[in-house]
């Protein structure tokens, strides 16, 4: 089998969390362009319907969507798990949610944790009870979690976040230690600075806190990547596709930076 063979994923089926914008949907549009069938999963449909829409499709795909809240647990873990269970199995899971509000760690309400927790973690957990026995009966998985880089370096500002980014990864090493034998490959991708709706309110509390001009915040930023920009989302989907791939059969419960080298450490 040549590379551009093992790399495709044509009569794979993924499960993409927070499709509907930012590096949940362009992840969802290159695992489409590479053969998967695609389901979307958000909580705007209208967003969703939009997203669908765009997918690359070609015969045989079949994409779909799927209406929730991550931060709605019960729900996930009655009606959706159901629909999850009793629908085509799911080869591919990319778990992925919006980032908690930035904020310092020492002023945060302590129900922000746990709020945080059940929307990363906790849904995390639902959809992967709920996918794994699809996977483990297909001899063939892949869990990919868009973390964040804070996962090696606690970024300043995000003090809710970076302590449940570190919940997540080690939720997944674990898994990876646990599935593996099963085919199941689990991994974590994070993302550096990432031109996404994330972005804006992250650098406008930067200034706040600081007190300098917006623009400077975001140049300040831009001069700690050494590449010189910020990512495009396509260019972390293309990191969640080759993990997802038959390529990348080897690779598990790792950490992968999509950060243009901004990450000092090791």
């Amino acid at each position: 089998m040549t590379m551009s063979e093992k790399i495709r994923l044509d009569g794979k089926r993924a499960l993409v969390c927070g499709a509907s914008q930012g590096i949940g949907r362009a992840a969802a549009g290159v695992l489409a362009g590479q053969g998967a069938s695609v389901t979307l999963l958000a909580r705007s449909e209208e967003k969703l319907a939009k997203a669908l829409a765009e997918l690359p499709a070609n015969a045989g795909q079949q994409h779909a969507i799927v209406v929730a809240d991550l931060g709605d647990t019960a729900h996930l873990a009655g009606e959706i798990s159901e629909r999850l269970l009793s629908g085509p199995a799911h080869h591919i899971l990319v778990n992925n949610s919006g980032g908690p509000p930035p904020g310092l760690a020492s002023e945060a309400d302590t129900p922000a944790f746990g709020t945080a927790f059940a929307q990363h973690v906790l849904a995390s957990q639902i959809i992967t009870r709920a996918v794994v026995p699809g996977m483990r009966a297909a001899g063939y998985g892949r869990i990919i979690n868009i973390i964040s880089t804070s996962v090696k370096e606690p970024i300043p500002g995000l003090g809710v976040s970076n302590t449940i980014r570190g919940a997540m990864a080690s939720w997944a090493k674990t898994l990876s230690m646990e599935l593996g034998s099963a085919g199941i490959t689990v991994n974590n991708v994070l993302p550096g600075y990432t031109n996404t709706s994330r972005l804006p309110p992250i650098f406008a509390a930067r200034a706040r806190h600081s007190g300098k001009p917006l623009a400077t915040v975001e140049e300040e930023a831009r001069k700690t990547v050494p590449v010189g920009r910020f990512a495009d989302p396509e260019e972390t989907g293309y990191a969640i596709a080759f993990l997802a791939s038959p390529a990348a059969a080897y690779i598990s419960g790792i950490n992968l930076p999509v950060d243009g080298g901004r990450t000092r450490s090791l």
